[in-house]
């Protein structure tokens, strides 16, 4: 089925697309202390709720790049409803072809789980330094090995060892690039059990209401992999963490 529709149904009760928690969401915000004039961008903005945030609680101007014509379409409907005073553009497009009007120029650059639009982690922190000015800040979000992973885990959830670092790696990136790490902001096991119990409360619900839907056996059945792989080995082998850096020149 559709990579993009198997997301959207699977996320329809998230507002929050990765395994960060709202507390979490609101101390980041709180730390970055912009101005009204500073600009963001959010490259893989999903629903768009890090611009919103942004946007309460600073009013600055934010730009956000979704490729999933759902959630690009649910990022557009809930600024307008949201913030309708907010200066919000989101734009349906690859993260990896957008081009400012000139580098170097935002307040915050941030890509929070999409880190896949550029090649990895390493690539994605290249891309937000060419697009964040000096002294701006960039927000990268990323999975990381809390211990080795499984033959049996790598083939059950289609991941790949070299896909993720540990998480002393991802901030060995940013700095081997010149950047300063502030702060982390790492997911606890019930912030990941809620991330993915959402997914099967949203497949279980659209199942229901959508039961002649010729996509459906091929949903349930990726889920239930996904599921299975979560609670055997994903639970203890898979973090996440939100890496909070300056870009000091």
């Amino acid at each position: 089925m559709d990579m993009w529709k198997y997301y959207d149904v699977t996320h329809r009760e998230h507002t929050i697309m990765n395994p960060t928690g709202e507390e979490k969401l609101r101390e980041l915000i709180a730390l970055l202390r912009l101005d009204a004039n500073d600009s963001a961008i959010d490259i893989g903005c999903g629903k768009g709720e890090f611009l919103l945030h942004l946007a309460r609680a600073y009013g600055v101007k934010g730009i956000g790049i979704e490729r999933s014509p759902y959630t690009f379409a649910e990022a557009k409907e809930r600024v307008a409803r949201l913030a309708p005073d907010a200066d919000i553009a989101v734009l349906e497009m690859d993260g990896a072809d957008y081009r400012p009007e000139a580098p170097h120029t935002f307040a915050l650059a941030a890509c929070l789980g999409a880190s896949w639009i550029f090649g990895g982690h390493g690539g994605t922190l290249d891309a937000l330094i060419r697009l964040t000015a000096p002294g701006g800040w960039i927000i990268a979000g990323e999975p990381y090995w809390l211990q080795e992973p499984t033959q049996e885990y790598l083939e059950d959830s289609g991941e790949r060892k070299e896909d993720f670092g540990t998480h002393a790696s991802n901030v060995e990136a940013g700095e081997r690039r010149g950047l300063v790490l502030t702060y982390t902001f790492v997911s606890n096991k019930d912030e990941w059990d809620r991330y993915q119990g959402l997914q099967w409360v949203a497949a279980d619900r659209y199942a229901r209401a959508h039961p002649d839907d010729p996509d459906l056996p091929a949903l349930l059945d990726r889920l239930a992999k996904e599921k299975r792989a979560y609670l055997k080995w994903g639970r203890d082998t898979l973090g996440w963490a939100i890496y909070v850096f300056r870009r000091v020149r």
